[in-house]
Formats: structure tokens, sequence, C-alpha cells
């Protein structure tokens, strides 16, 4: 029975971690509508906000960090690597603290994951381009996390009522 249940699980990480790359491509495709360069829907947050409710934190994370590496090889290079980690990671932890707090919906986490996201982005780029003015970029930064996270974190949260384990 144990073994039925740890295949059952590597069987969810490989899906998501697939249906994670599936979606970035797709947004890596899609010409979006952006008002500054680098805004995106964040559209593979949504797995791994499913993962962090359903497989846990171990899990999730590798899911989260497997499609940045994945995704950088594949379609990026060494900066695109640095960005996209930095604020994977960022966002991933303070993710993981709030569901940990127990009190906010998977849309607060992800609007959280959102913000965190494009400030650890942000954060980034002042180290490797070495110029303060960049932080003119964070009011329109904050705004499109906010609501890019919450459009994940509630389509997230859907999903989760929606399928069960």
């Amino acid at each position: 029975m144990k073994k039925r249940l740890a295949a059952g699980r590597l069987a969810a990480f490989g899906l998501l971690v697939s249906l994670a790359i599936v979606l970035s491509y797709v947004e890596y495709l899609i010409p979006f509508f952006q008002p500054a360069p680098g805004i995106k829907p964040g559209l593979a947050n949504v797995v791994v906000i499913f993962a962090l409710y359903r497989l846990g934190s171990a899990q999730a994370a590798a899911v989260s960090l497997l499609r940045v590496i994945l995704m950088a090889v594949l379609f990026g290079n060494a900066f695109a690597l640095m960005y996209s980690l930095s604020g994977a990671v960022l966002s991933f932890g303070v993710m993981l603290l709030l569901k940990r707090a127990g009190v906010f919906s998977p849309a607060g986490v992800g609007a959280a994951g959102g913000v965190c996201h494009n400030i650890g982005q942000l954060l980034c780029a002042l180290v490797l381009l070495e110029t303060g003015g960049l932080i003119y970029y964070l009011p329109v930064l904050l705004l499109s996390g906010t609501a890019a996270g919450l459009v994940t974190g509630t389509v997230a949260g859907v999903l989760l009522k929606r399928i069960q384990n």
C-alpha cells in the first residue's frame, strides 16, 4: 500500500512539474499587453500553489525550482535563470510562511507570492545592473504582482476544491 501511495505522489509530482513547464512556455509564447517590461501573469504559480497545498512544502519547492531551471536551460540564459530564481525563491519562501500561518486563503498566498516574485527580480536587477534608478519601477511591480497573484491564487484555490486527493 505504501509503495502505491509513493508511486502516486511521484506521478503527481511529475505531472505538476510538466504542467508548470507547459504553462511557463505558453506564457513565453503569448505576447501579453505589458504596461512595463517583464510583467507577466505567472501562470505556473497556479501549479506551485496547488503543489504547496496538496503535496507539501518540499515537493512544491522542487516543482518551482525544477520549472525555473528547466525553462532557463530550454529557453533562456544565465541571466534569465538568475532573475527567475531570485523571484521564485523569495516568492516561495513567503508563500510557505503565509500558508503555514493558516490565516490566508490561496488567493492571499498567491498575491503575496506575486508581489515577492517581482521584488526578488527587482533586487536581482538592482545588483546585476548596479543602478538604483530601477527602484522607481517598484509601484508598477507591486500592482502587477498583486493582481497576477490574486488571479493565480484564486485559480489554485478553485482547483484545490475541485480536485480531491
